[in-house]
């Protein structure tokens, strides 16, 4: 009876990590894929300005989503590491320490979001600059931000790099979860690196991004399977 309660026990908290896991993903495609999508337009200034003044709750928003992601990812970040920790506490510390780093990065890459903010609202900068400085540096820091993604992409790479080893190893989940995870943690370290150091490669891009396929595919099953299955014993407190 004992046994019991504890299996069920450990069920709801791992369908709760898997309902975090699928709401950071909602957001996070908000905040972090739709709103720049609709803000910056590549290579000009003029425009992307222009879109920020007249998308101002738009663009609060995604920065209100992101700051909700950071707080969604250190939860979960914890969630997953009492859900793990008995299958390889060496293993499953690197994936939390990782994944807690990249929430470290992403918190400051904000700083790269607040800067167009604040030229855009505060009527003393915007009487100090020129219409073309206003907008080229607001440019410029939103591509900063979108480098500063790329930074916590190298963390995030190695979270799923370790968690997927975890899996793997784990006789809770499938093996092919464990499997998907590894290889699309290639995908997103590669992707990284060819776009930091600026590596013109098509074939490399291709690659890179058929991997990053694979690792969404990977991170909604994990979801899911968190989310309708869940881990049977209770994790330790």
């Amino acid at each position: 009876m004992i046994h019991s309660k504890l299996q069920t026990q450990g069920k709801a908290y791992s369908k709760l990590a898997g309902l975090i896991y699928l709401i950071i993903a909602v957001i996070g495609g908000f905040s972090i894929g739709y709103m720049p999508s609709e803000i910056v337009a590549e290579g000009n200034a003029t425009l992307t300005f222009q879109n920020l003044i007249d998308h101002q709750a738009l663009f609060r928003w995604g920065i209100a989503g992101d700051i909700a992601v950071l707080v969604l990812e250190i939860l979960l970040t914890v969630m997953l590491y009492q859900l793990f920790k008995s299958v390889s506490s060496t293993a499953i510390l690197l994936a939390t320490y990782s994944r807690l780093a990249m929430a470290i990065v992403m918190g400051i890459n904000l700083i790269n979001y607040m800067i167009p903010s604040i030229l855009m609202t505060q009527p003393d900068y915007l009487s100090t600059f020129s219409s073309v400085q206003l907008e080229s540096v607001s440019l410029l820091f939103l591509k900063a931000h979108k480098y500063g993604e790329l930074a916590w992409q190298v963390f995030f790479a190695v979270h799923l790099f370790t968690l997927g080893y975890v899996i793997q190893k784990s006789n809770k989940t499938p093996k092919l979860l464990g499997i998907l995870m590894l290889i699309g943690a290639i995908g997103y370290a590669g992707d990284s690196f060819i776009q930091l150091l600026f590596v013109n490669s098509e074939l490399l891009t291709i690659i890179f991004s058929s991997l990053l396929v694979l690792a969404v595919v990977a991170e909604f099953w994990f979801a899911f399977w968190l989310l309708i299955k869940g881990v049977k014993n209770s994790p330790a407190t």
